[in-house]
């Protein structure tokens, strides 16, 4: 259904999932179609927050790594690998909507070849969590390492597969097909405000079991059942190659 209303020399006109709006002079021809501002729906921003909402808070890579540096460095130390995993996807989704995933529909196989860049490095990361020495008792976490700071977690999205997937996915189905720039940053922006909530939650329950990882061989086993879950998190994304 549209409906169309004429007040002075504005436009109004209404039409789902968007609204377009455009003023022009009196007298003056039809509106060029670059003048159209086309603001999402709530409907469509509904739909958005819940996509975004169950592909924040699935399992997946960043999540499995939150777990367990909350659980070996607690959620305060953790807080950078956070923002970083928010702030990265932000960045992400920012530059595809803005012509940065027409790369992918000029070199077919960009896509691919970041996949699998992107599993050997988590192939890497699952070694290297499953090969950490444990703290010896007294020690507590001082023998772990550090955790990922905030630069490397938002690098880490750019050859993460499952981010990659949402963000695609969250330009190509979300995104009006002749929007403005505006909902460029009005999708990146709602995406991360749901993101860090969610990621925060991972962290949060990694923190919670902390106290029962002081004993050594524990702590050994928690590392290896991360590693494990992290090449597993790798299964979905490889099979659609």
């Amino acid at each position: 259904m549209c409906i169309e209303k004429t007040h002075d020399d504005c436009v109004f006109n209404t039409q789902a999932p968007s609204v377009k709006m455009f003023c022009r002079p009196v007298g003056a021809g039809p509106p060029a179609e670059q003048n159209v501002i086309m603001l999402p729906s709530s409907d469509l921003l509904l739909a958005f927050s819940l996509f975004a909402l169950i592909s924040s808070i699935t399992p997946g890579p960043n999540n499995t790594m939150l777990l367990a540096s909350g659980a070996v460095f607690g959620f305060r130390r953790t807080l950078p690998h956070m923002l970083g995993v928010t702030g990265g996807f932000f960045l992400m989704v920012l530059s595809i909507g803005l012509g940065f995933g027409a790369l992918f529909r000029t070199f077919p196989g960009l896509h691919g070849w970041l996949r699998h860049l992107g599993a050997a490095y988590l192939v890497y990361l699952a070694w290297r969590i499953a090969s950490a020495s444990s703290a010896a008792p007294g020690e507590g976490r001082r023998g772990a390492g550090a955790p990922l700071g905030f630069l490397g977690a938002a690098a880490f999205q750019w050859v993460n597969p499952k981010a990659w997937t949402m963000a695609v996915a969250a330009v190509s189905t979300y995104m009006p097909q002749q929007g403005h720039l505006a909902n460029v940053f009005v999708i990146a922006a709602l995406f991360a405000a749901i993101n860090l909530p969610c990621v925060g939650l991972w962290a949060g329950c990694g923190s919670l079991i902390r106290r029962v990882l002081d004993d050594p061989s524990r702590q050994r086993g928690f590392n290896r059942a991360m590693a494990v879950l992290l090449l597993a998190s790798l299964y979905p994304m490889l099979g659609q190659a």
